[in-house]
């Protein structure tokens, strides 16, 4: 497939290396021997378009009866996506919806005025060795979004529209780019894909979104030919043509961005809002666990314990 027929050899190195706006090298933490590195928020980057949160999950080895279980916990005022390289999720949340979720597709949660929900490894999984490598991220909403009732899409890995050239092979996982949409509802301008490159293979970035960034997952790549590895993350200035080339050895990296929001957004614990009254409003609700009568239930099957809020 010809899909970038206008780039003009030579135009990787058009570009100096100050095109990269931010550098960010993700902050590792060990949560009961399992690793998750935070590339967003950082320090001098809160979101890159609408992501506002952006964790890699592993890569790790789970023993025969192990898993793992993030109890039952509330988000407001986001989408949440779970994307897989190896693994599975047992999804559950008070919309009703239960879905395991395997490597290669999509699981999108609006939370929007309030939802909760539950991510476990699943039992079939837990029967023996298991593993879990993947990239969850959270998508501010735009204030119009904020209070929109809670939803939830799943989209196979064969329903992901997918590139394959010149030593490139892409899976489009939300949004628009190269000409490809996918499938889940987006309430923002948005594109965010999982990128294989062979040994010198290069890719350019869409220049039709206003924010752009990499997240390298695996191997390393070069800009402007300065080689940065994995797991690093770069935000680039607008406008600028971008195109990134694969080390000799080839890499993975996801690719994000979109349009900015209208302003920052506040966090605290799993809230996301444009208004500190929103996430004071979200808390007292959570603490007060009347489950059902309020913007906030359980799952319907996996009501027996929950993550009360923090002190």
């Amino acid at each position: 497939m010809s899909w970038n027929p206008a780039m003009e050899p030579g135009c990787p190195d058009e570009v100096g290396v100050d095109a990269i706006e931010t550098l960010i090298v993700p902050r590792s933490r060990d949560i009961g021997g399992f690793e998750v590195r935070r590339a967003l928020p950082a320090p001098k980057r809160q979101m890159v378009g609408p992501f506002i949160f952006f964790d890699q999950a592993g890569p790790a080895e789970l023993l025969t009866g192990q898993g793992i279980d993030v109890r039952p916990h509330p988000h407001i005022g986001l989408g949440t996506v779970t994307y897989l390289f190896r693994g599975d999720f047992h999804h559950r949340d008070s919309t009703g919806a239960d879905q395991t979720i395997r490597p290669g597709a999509l699981n999108w949660m609006v939370a929007g005025r309030g939802v909760t929900h539950s991510e476990r490894t699943s039992a079939e999984a837990r029967k023996g060795p298991n593993s879990l490598f993947g990239i969850q991220t959270w998508l501010a909403l735009p204030e119009t979004h904020e209070d929109v009732a809670p939803s939830f899409e799943h989209h196979g890995k064969d329903t992901l529209p997918m590139i394959e050239d010149g030593g490139i092979s892409l899976r489009l996982i939300l949004g628009n780019a190269y000409g490809q949409s996918a499938p889940a509802r987006m309430l923002s301008e948005t594109f965010y894909a999982d990128v294989k490159l062979e040994a010198g293979a290069r890719l350019p970035l869409p220049d039709d979104h206003e924010d752009r960034g990499i997240y390298i997952v695996e191997g390393s790549i070069s800009i402007a030919g300065q080689e940065y590895s994995a797991p690093q993350m770069m935000v680039f200035r607008p406008g600028d043509k971008i195109t990134v080339a694969a080390s000799a050895h080839g890499a993975r990296i996801m690719i994000l961005g979109g349009a900015t929001l209208n302003g920052p957004r506040y966090i605290w614990w799993n809230f996301v809002a444009s208004s500190k009254e929103r996430i004071e409003a979200a808390k007292e609700e959570w603490r007060a666990e009347r489950w059902g009568e309020g913007r906030f239930d359980l799952p319907v099957d996996d009501r027996e314990e929950h993550i009360p809020l923090p002190a």
